[in-house]
């Protein structure tokens, strides 16, 4: 989501009662939030009882599941709190992740972005609100580690690294002919046709660069946001709700504002657009379609799942919920050229095209201060810097960062209580850096 975000800032809005009235973590005037420890969901004892007692008690309706330090247990039980659907596995066998495990990384040391005085991985674990982070290393888990309430067995949801996913499916299906980049979105869904979408063509869509009437601005009442997260139940719906009871009901009130092709807009609409597509090419709920061409062909250890609207849409702008260790077999496929198990799961032109990224001038006109000189191409954000790094990043701090000259993947949950990524960047991007650094230095 764009800079200074807050993700229970939304929920705050959107909720009709008082008590939701929230500081909002990050700026100035607002007291400093509880640390890692200090709001640790297991210490604070979250759900915990038959019945919890009434003030342990989270839940989706009254907004507490976006409240901090509650979205520090919501965010690995989104099952609990909201209608979802599953993506399977399948039958197949989980393929290993061979362990190879150091000692040495919590101490590897690096400089926070804007900031003279270092910090250690471990140090920056904390600052983060890491729920768990799970490092690759030439195939191998050199790192693993969870808190709270998220475990090797748990899922937890995955925001807005969810694009990722669907910005990849998106390219498969046009790297298979079955999908036309250059061709309207109107052609595939004529739902669409009278909307903005009408005449973006599906690059447009993949790489955000529509030009929509949508406002992510989360600290304006009247932003296209709310809308759209209440039509799809992401939020709780205020008394006498009148509007689009789904994901595709609201697409199709989105009306154009500027021209398709110009600047990077990141917009999660988009995305959900993109979902329709697929939905449309291939036949299949885009759960279905993940599942099919990806998770179950990649020997993933737990099955997947998405939150869905009233009629079972699944969010393809942030809905995903998984394992960790899943999220990274994903990124290490991405890493190795698209092959996994001796496979080709995703084409390696789609995977090149993904990792030489978008227009780096369109994308400097968002103004994202952490990311000088990246870009963003198929629902990835591309670094451009000397190892070719490239992300899949969602809000409070999930990540998949794959530094292919290092041979490294780091996948991350966090339940960070500033939902923008410019909160945790400067103790995020430089660590993974350093990390990539330590790991070629001493590969072992």
């Amino acid at each position: 989501m764009r800079m200074l975000v807050r993700f229970h800032r939304l929920a705050c809005l959107a909720a009709s009662t008082a008590a939701l009235s929230l500081p909002a973590w990050g700026q100035g005037a607002a007291p400093v939030p509880p640390n890692a420890q200090q709001s640790d969901p297991a210490r604070l004892g979250w759900m915990v009882g038959s019945p919890p007692p009434p003030d342990k008690i989270v839940r989706f309706a009254d907004g507490s599941a976006y409240r901090f330090p509650q979205l520090r247990w919501s965010f690995s039980n989104f099952r609990q709190m909201v209608p979802t659907t599953n993506v399977s596995r399948r039958l197949t066998p989980p393929a290993p992740l061979p362990q190879a495990l150091r000692d040495d990384l919590d101490a590897v040391v690096f400089t926070p972005l804007g900031k003279s005085e270092p910090m250690t991985w471990r140090q920056a674990y904390d600052a983060n609100y890491t729920d768990g982070v799970l490092v690759l290393h030439r195939g191998r888990v050199v790192y693993e580690r969870y808190s709270g309430v998220l475990g090797p067995y748990g899922q937890h949801i995955a925001m807005s690294v969810t694009k990722s996913f669907f910005g990849t499916l998106g390219q498969m299906l046009v790297a298979e002919g079955k999908l036309d980049d250059n061709a309207p979105v109107g052609q595939y869904v004529p739902e669409l046709k009278a909307t903005a979408f009408g005449d973006a063509t599906v690059r447009q869509l993949l790489d955000m660069r529509t030009g929509l009437k949508y406002s992510e601005n989360y600290a304006d009442p009247m932003a296209e946001i709310w809308a759209h997260a209440r039509s799809g139940g992401v939020l709780p719906r205020p008394p006498g709700y009148q509007g689009p009871q789904t994901f595709y009901e609201f697409l199709q009130t989105v009306q154009k504002e500027g021209s398709h092709g110009g600047v990077f807009a990141y917009k999660t609409v988009n995305t959900d657009a993109l979902g329709w597509v697929i939905r449309r090419v291939t036949g299949q709920s885009i759960g279905d379609a993940l599942s099919e061409r990806i998770w179950s062909r990649l020997g993933m250890e737990q099955d997947a799942y998405f939150t869905v609207d009233a009629v079972g849409n699944e969010f393809a702008g942030g809905g995903l919920n998984a394992g960790l260790r899943d999220l990274a077999r994903f990124g290490e496929m991405m890493r190795n050229d698209g092959m996994a198990g001796g496979q080709q799961i995703v084409p390696k032109a789609v995977v090149d095209d993904i990792r030489k990224g978008g227009d780096r001038d369109a994308f400097k006109a968002a103004g994202y201060a952490t990311l000088p000189g990246w870009s963003y191409r198929g629902m990835w954000w591309v670094s451009h810097n000397e190892h070719g790094a490239f992300m899949a990043r969602g809000i409070h701090g999930q990540a998949i960062y794959i530094d292919p000259k290092a041979e490294m993947v780091i996948a991350r949950f966090g339940s960070h209580p500033a939902a923008a990524n410019g909160f945790n960047d400067p103790t995020s991007l430089p660590a993974y850096h350093a990390l990539a650094q330590r790991l070629m230095a001493d590969p072992r």
